[in-house]
């Protein structure tokens, strides 16, 4: 009872499962990923088994469509089963059973399959392609897009609840909201913030200050709203030379969170050397 996209980055080999659902917890149930190996979407009425024996098969050198077939041999419940799968090689394999609740079906292109049971209309796996072929960027952001045009398109009779995505090692997961894939779309720019604020820490580490004030740059427009990045773009915007815009941004972080006035107190020109101009300019001794 759930909409999903399998899919693979023709460009980085990364793989990934979105999925939205009006389902408690959703992202523990439908992606399984194994990187290098393949990407798994197991849904309606899902079997938890599934998920290891299609990946140990790809592992060893089956398609995805011997995989699928291998394990619905045999399986009583196969007509209520729907799965989707991408391997390492893009190919792909997708099954929806004949007891599927309506509306349900699905739709594959090169690297990716969008799947789709308990639909509103029998329209929304289609829309979800169109949203993915459309999408630009990396591959969490197309399938986020895939996402938010089934909702477009109406999406899950039943309403929303949660969602996840699962891609390059990573994972996000939405719980009982009342617009989970909004909410994951949110998450997905603050999970590509932190990702610049992380980059921008290493170069603190190697005393390359300048390349980590750009990136700090970078967070924080990310993730405008967020004081801790606010706090380290002041100081970013300090060691390029804007003293008062630095200050500025260190003044609106610490209105948000006052403690980041005693943190700043206690870094030293190896943590960042345009700390101490920054108290200087908030009249901090």
């Amino acid at each position: 009872m759930t909409y999903s996209v399998v899919a693979r980055d023709p460009r980085t080999g990364e793989l990934g499962v979105a999925v939205q659902s009006h389902w408690f917890s959703v992202g523990g149930v439908v992606p399984h990923v194994r990187e290098g190996v393949g990407a798994v979407a197991l849904q309606s009425v899902p079997e938890p088994s599934h998920a290891a024996r299609i990946l140990d098969a790809l592992a060893a050198g089956a398609t995805p469509d011997q995989a699928l077939a291998d394990v619905l041999a045999g399986d009583q419940g196969e007509a209520m089963r729907q799965t989707g799968v991408v391997d390492a090689a893009g190919r792909v394999g997708v099954h929806t059973g004949a007891s599927c609740m309506g509306e349900a079906g699905h739709a594959t292109g090169e690297g990716w399959s969008c799947q789709a049971n308990m639909m509103l209309r029998a329209t929304v796996w289609d829309a979800m392609a169109e949203g993915f072929a459309a999408a630009d960027g990396p591959l969490a952001e197309r399938m986020v897009g895939a996402l938010e045009a089934a909702e477009a398109e109406g999406g899950d009779i039943r309403g929303r609840q949660s969602a996840a995505l699962v891609e390059g090692g990573g994972e996000l997961r939405v719980e009982d909201q009342p617009d989970p894939v909004a909410e994951l779309r949110r998450l997905l720019v603050l999970h590509r913030a932190y990702e610049a604020a992380t980059e921008a820490d290493e170069h603190v580490a190697g005393g390359r200050f300048d390349a980590a004030a750009a990136l700090y740059e970078r967070a924080a427009e990310l993730a405008p709203g967020n004081h801790e990045l606010l706090f380290w773009a002041g100081l970013a915007a300090a060691q390029g030379g804007d003293l008062e815009l630095g200050a500025e941004r260190v003044r609106r972080a610490i209105a948000m969170q006052p403690s980041w006035r005693e943190l700043l107190a206690r870094l030293g020109p190896e943590h960042s050397p345009a700390a101490a101009a920054v108290r200087d300019a908030l009249g901090d001794a």
